[in-house]
Protein backbone atom coordinates (compact mmCIF):
# COMPACT_ATOMS: atom_id res chain seq x y z
CA UNK A 1 0.00 0.00 0.00
CA UNK A 2 1.56 3.24 -0.57
CA UNK A 3 1.08 5.87 1.30
CA UNK A 4 1.40 9.76 1.13
CA UNK A 5 2.28 12.30 3.81
CA UNK A 6 2.59 16.11 4.73
CA UNK A 7 5.78 16.61 7.14
CA UNK A 8 6.69 20.49 8.36
CA UNK A 9 10.37 20.46 10.23
CA UNK A 10 12.67 22.73 11.53
CA UNK A 11 15.76 22.06 9.69
CA UNK A 12 18.47 23.67 12.05
CA UNK A 13 20.28 20.95 13.25
CA UNK A 14 20.24 18.45 10.65
CA UNK A 15 22.53 17.92 7.31
CA UNK A 16 19.36 18.12 4.90
CA UNK A 17 16.48 16.32 3.39
CA UNK A 18 18.20 13.34 1.83
CA UNK A 19 19.78 10.32 3.80
CA UNK A 20 23.95 10.23 3.20
CA UNK A 21 25.97 7.32 4.31
CA UNK A 22 28.37 9.61 6.58
CA UNK A 23 25.12 10.84 8.53
CA UNK A 24 22.17 9.77 10.08
CA UNK A 25 21.27 12.99 10.80
CA UNK A 26 18.72 13.78 8.26
CA UNK A 27 14.79 13.77 7.80
CA UNK A 28 14.79 10.89 5.78
CA UNK A 29 16.73 9.03 8.09
CA UNK A 30 14.60 9.98 10.67
CA UNK A 31 11.40 8.92 9.34
CA UNK A 32 12.79 6.00 8.02
CA UNK A 33 13.94 5.10 11.44
CA UNK A 34 10.62 5.27 13.21
CA UNK A 35 8.36 3.41 10.20
CA UNK A 36 10.72 0.99 9.81
CA UNK A 37 10.62 0.07 13.55
CA UNK A 38 6.86 0.57 13.21
CA UNK A 39 6.80 -1.98 10.28
CA UNK A 40 9.78 -4.43 11.40
CA UNK A 41 10.65 -4.28 8.26
CA UNK A 42 12.92 -1.66 6.24
CA UNK A 43 10.53 1.15 4.89
CA UNK A 44 11.94 3.40 2.00
CA UNK A 45 10.42 7.39 2.10
CA UNK A 46 10.85 9.30 -1.20
CA UNK A 47 10.43 12.91 -0.53
CA UNK A 48 9.20 15.87 -2.97
CA UNK A 49 12.33 18.09 -2.87
CA UNK A 50 16.01 17.63 -1.67
CA UNK A 51 16.10 20.72 0.67
CA UNK A 52 19.49 21.81 2.22
CA UNK A 53 20.76 21.51 5.51
CA UNK A 54 19.44 24.34 7.53
CA UNK A 55 16.60 24.50 5.42
CA UNK A 56 13.10 24.58 6.63
CA UNK A 57 9.59 22.95 5.74
CA UNK A 58 6.01 23.68 6.03
CA UNK A 59 4.15 21.38 3.51
CA UNK A 60 7.16 18.66 1.98
CA UNK A 61 5.87 16.12 1.01
CA UNK A 62 6.83 12.51 0.83
CA UNK A 63 5.50 8.69 0.11
CA UNK A 64 6.51 5.35 1.19
CA UNK A 65 4.90 1.87 1.01
CA UNK A 66 3.69 -0.40 3.86
CA UNK A 67 2.46 -3.84 3.52
CA UNK A 68 -1.76 -3.95 2.66
CA UNK A 69 -3.70 -3.81 5.56
CA UNK A 70 -0.18 -3.44 8.02
CA UNK A 71 -1.93 -0.25 10.21
CA UNK A 72 -4.50 2.42 9.74
CA UNK A 73 -3.29 5.85 8.21
CA UNK A 74 -4.37 8.06 11.87
CA UNK A 75 -2.43 5.37 13.59
CA UNK A 76 1.14 6.16 10.76
CA UNK A 77 0.83 9.79 11.52
CA UNK A 78 0.10 8.98 15.51
CA UNK A 79 3.19 7.15 15.81
CA UNK A 80 5.67 8.95 13.48
CA UNK A 81 4.48 12.13 15.67
CA UNK A 82 4.83 10.28 18.81
CA UNK A 83 8.34 8.92 17.99
CA UNK A 84 10.09 11.46 15.41
CA UNK A 85 11.96 14.64 17.29
CA UNK A 86 10.10 17.62 18.53
CA UNK A 87 11.49 19.16 15.15
CA UNK A 88 9.60 17.32 12.65
CA UNK A 89 6.01 16.60 12.58
CA UNK A 90 3.58 15.11 10.38
CA UNK A 91 0.67 17.09 9.23
CA UNK A 92 -1.42 14.21 7.20
CA UNK A 93 -1.02 10.90 5.99
CA UNK A 94 -3.69 9.77 3.46
CA UNK A 95 -3.45 6.06 1.05
CA UNK A 96 -2.02 7.31 -2.27
CA UNK A 97 -2.35 5.66 -5.80
CA UNK A 98 -0.11 2.61 -6.19
CA UNK A 99 1.64 4.70 -8.73
CA UNK A 100 1.91 8.14 -7.22
CA UNK A 101 5.17 9.40 -6.42
CA UNK A 102 5.79 12.84 -4.52
CA UNK A 103 8.70 13.59 -6.57
CA UNK A 104 8.42 12.85 -9.98
CA UNK A 105 4.90 13.44 -10.14
CA UNK A 106 5.34 17.18 -8.91
CA UNK A 107 4.02 19.46 -10.27
CA UNK A 108 5.11 23.05 -9.22
CA UNK A 109 7.45 23.29 -5.88
CA UNK A 110 6.87 26.58 -3.74
CA UNK A 111 9.83 28.22 -1.56
CA UNK A 112 9.85 31.20 0.36
CA UNK A 113 12.90 33.07 1.66
CA UNK A 114 12.65 35.97 4.44
CA UNK A 115 15.48 38.57 4.73
CA UNK A 116 15.06 40.85 7.96
CA UNK A 117 16.06 44.05 6.82
CA UNK A 118 15.14 45.94 10.48
CA UNK A 119 17.96 46.96 12.29
CA UNK A 120 16.99 45.22 15.41
CA UNK A 121 17.62 41.81 16.31
CA UNK A 122 14.85 39.21 15.46
CA UNK A 123 15.87 37.28 18.75
CA UNK A 124 13.01 34.32 18.64
CA UNK A 125 12.48 34.19 14.58
CA UNK A 126 16.73 34.18 14.18
CA UNK A 127 16.46 30.34 13.19
CA UNK A 128 13.67 31.42 10.34
CA UNK A 129 15.12 34.12 8.53
CA UNK A 130 18.20 35.97 7.73
CA UNK A 131 19.26 38.81 9.52
CA UNK A 132 20.28 41.78 6.80
CA UNK A 133 20.10 44.51 8.78
CA UNK A 134 19.58 46.68 5.88
CA UNK A 135 17.03 48.04 3.65
CA UNK A 136 16.67 47.17 0.08
CA UNK A 137 15.52 48.89 -3.30
CA UNK A 138 12.77 46.35 -3.63
CA UNK A 139 11.58 48.03 -7.03
CA UNK A 140 15.24 46.89 -8.51
CA UNK A 141 14.85 43.70 -7.08
CA UNK A 142 11.00 43.10 -8.44
CA UNK A 143 12.77 44.41 -11.49
CA UNK A 144 15.73 41.74 -12.00
CA UNK A 145 13.43 38.88 -10.74
CA UNK A 146 11.46 39.55 -13.92
CA UNK A 147 14.46 38.39 -15.97
CA UNK A 148 14.38 35.21 -14.43
CA UNK A 149 11.16 33.76 -14.82
CA UNK A 150 10.55 31.52 -17.50
CA UNK A 151 12.27 28.55 -19.14
CA UNK A 152 16.02 29.25 -18.58
CA UNK A 153 19.54 27.56 -18.11
CA UNK A 154 19.75 27.83 -14.66
CA UNK A 155 23.46 26.82 -14.49
CA UNK A 156 24.62 29.98 -12.90
CA UNK A 157 22.29 29.55 -10.10
CA UNK A 158 23.53 25.97 -9.37
CA UNK A 159 26.20 25.01 -6.37
CA UNK A 160 27.02 21.62 -8.29
CA UNK A 161 29.99 21.47 -10.48
CA UNK A 162 29.59 17.83 -11.39
CA UNK A 163 26.30 17.85 -12.62
CA UNK A 164 25.86 16.13 -15.68
CA UNK A 165 22.13 16.48 -15.95
CA UNK A 166 20.11 19.32 -17.52
CA UNK A 167 20.28 22.61 -15.79
CA UNK A 168 17.31 24.28 -17.54
CA UNK A 169 14.20 24.90 -14.93
CA UNK A 170 11.13 26.04 -15.72
CA UNK A 171 10.52 29.06 -13.10
CA UNK A 172 6.79 30.41 -12.96
CA UNK A 173 6.63 32.95 -10.02
CA UNK A 174 8.71 35.14 -8.16
CA UNK A 175 6.93 37.26 -5.91
CA UNK A 176 8.60 39.80 -3.46
CA UNK A 177 6.45 40.85 -0.45
CA UNK A 178 7.12 43.84 1.57
CA UNK A 179 6.34 43.74 5.74
CA UNK A 180 7.12 45.69 8.20
CA UNK A 181 11.04 45.20 8.76
CA UNK A 182 11.31 41.69 6.52
CA UNK A 183 11.19 41.15 3.09
CA UNK A 184 9.64 37.95 1.66
CA UNK A 185 10.45 36.68 -1.68
CA UNK A 186 8.36 33.51 -2.40
CA UNK A 187 9.00 31.00 -5.75
CA UNK A 188 7.12 28.62 -7.44
CA UNK A 189 8.14 26.72 -10.09
CA UNK A 190 8.46 23.16 -11.70
CA UNK A 191 11.61 22.48 -10.15
CA UNK A 192 14.95 23.67 -8.98
CA UNK A 193 18.65 23.04 -8.94
CA UNK A 194 21.10 22.50 -5.78
CA UNK A 195 21.23 26.14 -3.64
CA UNK A 196 19.57 27.50 -6.91
CA UNK A 197 16.64 29.77 -4.70
CA UNK A 198 19.57 30.38 -2.33
CA UNK A 199 22.16 31.50 -5.19
CA UNK A 200 19.19 33.63 -6.82
CA UNK A 201 18.30 35.34 -3.27
CA UNK A 202 21.90 36.27 -2.98
CA UNK A 203 22.18 37.40 -6.51
CA UNK A 204 18.47 39.60 -5.92
CA UNK A 205 19.60 41.01 -2.99
CA UNK A 206 22.79 42.43 -4.29
CA UNK A 207 20.22 43.82 -6.77
CA UNK A 208 18.44 45.51 -3.64
CA UNK A 209 21.92 46.91 -2.26
CA UNK A 210 22.88 48.70 -5.37
CA UNK A 211 25.83 46.39 -6.24
CA UNK A 212 24.00 45.00 -9.25
CA UNK A 213 21.88 46.26 -12.22
CA UNK A 214 18.71 44.48 -12.54
CA UNK A 215 19.65 44.10 -16.18
CA UNK A 216 22.72 42.05 -15.42
CA UNK A 217 20.17 38.72 -14.41
CA UNK A 218 20.58 38.06 -18.36
CA UNK A 219 23.88 37.97 -18.58
CA UNK A 220 24.42 35.75 -15.61
CA UNK A 221 21.98 33.28 -16.88
CA UNK A 222 23.79 33.24 -20.38
CA UNK A 223 26.88 33.00 -19.02
CA UNK A 224 26.45 29.62 -17.60
CA UNK A 225 28.69 30.22 -15.06
CA UNK A 226 28.21 30.23 -11.23
CA UNK A 227 31.14 32.38 -10.35
CA UNK A 228 28.79 34.98 -12.50
CA UNK A 229 25.85 35.07 -9.44
CA UNK A 230 25.82 36.54 -6.39
CA UNK A 231 25.81 34.77 -3.01
CA UNK A 232 24.56 31.76 -1.73
CA UNK A 233 22.08 33.41 1.09
CA UNK A 234 21.71 30.99 4.44
CA UNK A 235 19.94 28.29 4.72
CA UNK A 236 18.16 29.46 7.72
CA UNK A 237 15.81 31.91 5.80
CA UNK A 238 14.78 29.31 3.40
CA UNK A 239 11.69 26.99 3.25
CA UNK A 240 9.47 24.50 1.41
CA UNK A 241 5.98 25.99 1.79
CA UNK A 242 4.15 23.55 -0.11
CA UNK A 243 4.65 20.76 -3.23
CA UNK A 244 1.42 21.09 -5.76
CA UNK A 245 0.43 18.09 -7.67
Amino acid sequence: MNYKMIIQYDGTRYDGWQKQGNTDNTIQGKLEAVLSKMAGMPIEVQGAGRTDAGVHALGQTANFHLPKGCVLTEDIRDYLNKYLPEDIGILEVEEAEERFHSRLNAREKVYRYRISTSSLKNVFERKYIYLLGEHLNVRAMEEAADELIGTHDFKSFCSNKRMKKSSVRKLNKIEITELEGELQITYTGEGFLYNMVRIMTGTLIEVGQGKRLPKEMQEILEGKDRTLAGITAPARGLCLVEVLY
